[in-house]
């Protein structure tokens, strides 16, 4: 059974895609950046307070399709400043402490200049 996730939880989609898509007992979640879903407003500032509001936004998907942080499998993170990685890893581990297989490189530019996106792939 496939079905697509659309929760208020986390940010809406704004393109062709969806927030997350179940595809049996996998979910896959779109990547997220600092988005907050209560004002839509991109959160900016530090790699801190943005990681923080990612793993919201992660948590909401997650659960608005029965998932939670222990279901995950595989993050891909994505870097705007590799300097920032230190900090990054110290917020990440406290939500993902089940440590799932990980990605984390360097990109040029994220979506509103953000500092890090983060997607994730969930079993159940």
């Amino acid at each position: 059974m496939n079905k697509i996730i659309n929760t208020d939880k986390a940010p809406k989609a704004i393109g062709p895609y969806s927030q997350a898509y179940l595809c049996g007992s996998t979910l896959y979640c779109s990547g997220q950046i600092a988005i907050n879903p209560e004002t839509n407003e991109f959160v900016g500032g530090n790699i801190e307070n943005q990681t923080e509001q990612i793993l919201k936004n992660i948590k909401g998907l997650l659960s608005s399709a029965g998932f939670s942080y222990e279901d995950v499998v595989k993050t891909t993170c994505f870097l705007a400043d590799m300097n920032d990685f230190s900090v990054f890893n110290g917020i990440y581990e406290k939500a993902f402490i089940s440590k799932p297989a990980r990605s984390c490189v360097a990109a040029k530019q994220l979506p509103k200049n953000a500092l890090v996106e983060i997607e994730v792939i969930a079993v159940k």
